[in-house]
């Protein structure tokens, strides 16, 4: 099925969605029983509806009836049963159920090996998802690897400049993306938009998909006015080729709320997510993942803003809807919980703090590894509160943890890993130990730089830390250069009116007064929707 006739079915699908409840509860009561092989097969085809809309309990029970009549019969190799594990594992990954996905993929890869070639598209598809998967578990260099595997047989069968090798560019972008590795991620992304402008057209899906991610890159480079520009494109074509309604528009609604947010523009972000919460409530229902999702992003506003209890009442309302959507222990869930922690932390609730933490910490390693960044996130977060206790010997130890797995996982320049080691340089501080404050807070420097630019919010928020250390050591004309440079730069990359930037011209006048420094990231979780796997190959 074609990318434009997908989309096409989607939005037919919505219109016509009663119409499908009423089918498929007649099927229930008067045909699933008859086990006939077209019975089942249309059991998949309106398993692949509800799925499609993230509808995954009604789909999984349509493929599980499927499944177990098919294997009854003796299928388990047919093709149509290979498919339904196929869709049966797309489900188990939307829900974070990463090794049962993986279970199911391998199993279809394995039926489909032992009747089609190597490159045959069917089997191209498997690889590809599980490289989604292993990017969804943060085994990034494991994803790449099947990525690549995916690209050659694509490029050997299809050809460099067919759609579906043009998505597995795509994806292969969004993972550099991830790695921290943004200027390759553009390559790739700039590869993919090419190519997919010349063979589908600049307002296809495809391609708007790649200009929204390209967006996305900018935004985590610190570009928010190009970032905002792209997105702007990306939002045009959309509205255009699949309406104002339609989940991939609004995602690029909610993307342009996140950088709006990020700019601190905290009341444009919230009409721009209220754009996106209305238009996700309607064409999807209020407990839908990415309706959820812009509740969380809404409730992370008002923490930015300081209201801390609208906030709670935002993210309680995100939580529970996604342990009645995903359960208890999807990732989405629980970074709803860490969410929540950071709240407390800021409420200087700091015991509530770490039992949220300690939920989150939990959740995270049985789901995702110790070594995955969301888990190493919350062992930063952790560290953080420790510090905010006067706990500095127990808040070391919890960043040099934190530390050493983003070392691992991701590498020492990964933004990730710096901001732990500017953490930790604010630990130094805090204890009096200036002159090892500043080596660390120069290793993060030199880092962000490289990794980062000399523009970007986190760079200048490491300047602005280092001046603070300068002024408690009394050395104040050199805090007020530190002080300028970060001022010049925060105005720039900015505005004169976020609070980052009003802090650090409140230090530059009163540098023997400076108002301290605040360790990195420890931001809400806010989501930018470059999705997970924006070109997840589907059976239908």
């Amino acid at each position: 099925m074609s990318r434009k006739q997908s989309t096409a079915d989607w939005v037919f699908e919505q219109q016509v969605m009663p119409h499908i409840n009423a089918v498929t509860k007649h099927m229930r009561s008067q045909y699933l029983s008859l086990g006939t092989t077209k019975i089942e097969d249309e059991a998949c085809t309106l398993g692949n509806v509800f799925r499609r809309h993230g509808r995954y309990k009604q789909a999984m029970e349509l493929y599980e009836r499927a499944l177990a009549e098919n294997e009854k019969t003796s299928r388990g190799d047919h093709p149509d049963t290979l498919r339904t594990v196929h869709n049966m594992a797309l489900i188990f990954d939307g829900q974070g159920q990463y090794q049962r996905a993986l279970e199911l993929f391998e199993r279809a890869l394995a039926g489909y090996k032992k009747a089609l070639e190597v490159d045959h598209p069917d089997i191209l598809s498997i690889v590809k998802n599980m490289a989604s998967v292993f990017t969804n578990q943060g085994q990034y260099e494991k994803a790449l690897e099947w990525y690549e595997r995916a690209l050659a047989g694509s490029e050997n069968t299809l050809g460099v400049d067919h759609p579906d090798t043009l998505r597995t560019v795509h994806n292969m972008a969004l993972i550099f993306g991830h790695q921290g590795q943004y200027q390759r991620a553009l390559e790739f992304y700039e590869r993919a938009l090419a190519g997919s402008e010349n063979a589908l057209g600049v307002d296809h899906p495809d391609t708007l998909s790649t200009v929204n991610n390209m967006a996305s890159v900018f935004a985590n480079q610190g570009q928010y006015e190009k970032a905002l520009e792209w997105y702007e494109r990306a939002l045009a074509g959309r509205e255009k080729a699949l309406g104002v309604d339609h989940p991939n528009t609004l995602n690029t609604v909610n993307n342009m709320a996140f950088v709006f947010n990020k700019q601190g523009r905290y009341e444009k972000a919230l009409e721009w997510y209220e754009r996106a919460l209305a238009g996700s409530e309607k064409a999807l229902g209020v407990d839908h993942p990415d309706t959820l999702g812009t509740v969380n992003n809404m409730a992370s506003v008002f923490g930015n803003q300081g209201q801390y209890e609208k906030a709670l009442e935002w993210f309680e309302r995100a939580l529970a809807g996604y342990e009645k959507a995903l359960g208890v222990d999807h990732p989405d869930t629980f970074r709803t919980v860490r969410n929540m922690a950071l709240i407390f932390d800021n409420q200087g609730q700091y015991q509530r703090a770490l039992e949220f933490y300690e939920r989150a910490l939990a959740g995270s390693e049985k789901a995702l590894g110790v070594d995955h960044s969301d888990t190493l996130s919350t062992v930063n977060n952790m560290a953080s509160v420790f510090g905010n206790q006067g706990q500095y010997e127990k808040a070391l130890e919890w960043y040099e943890r934190a530390l050493a797995g983003s070392e691992n996982a991701l590498g020492v320049d990964h933004p990730d890993t710096l901001s732990t080691v500017s953490n930790m340089a604010l630990v130094f501080a805090n204890q009096g130990q200036y002159e090892k404050a500043l080596e660390w807070y120069e290793r993060a420097l030199a880092g962000k730089e490289k990794a980062l630019g000399v523009d970007h919010p986190d760079t200048l928020s490491t300047v602005n830390n280092m001046a603070s250390v300068f002024g408690n050591q009394g050395q104040y004309e050199k805090a007020r250069e530190w002080y300028a440079r970060a001022l010049a730069g925060r105005v720039k990359a900015l505005g004169v009116d976020h609070p980052h930037t009003q802090e650090t011209l409140h230090a530059l006048v009163n540098p023997h007064k400076s108002m301290g420094q605040t360790g990195q990231p420890r931001s809400l979780q806010a989501c930018m929707y470059a999705p997970k796997s924006p070109h997840n190959s589907e059976y239908d």
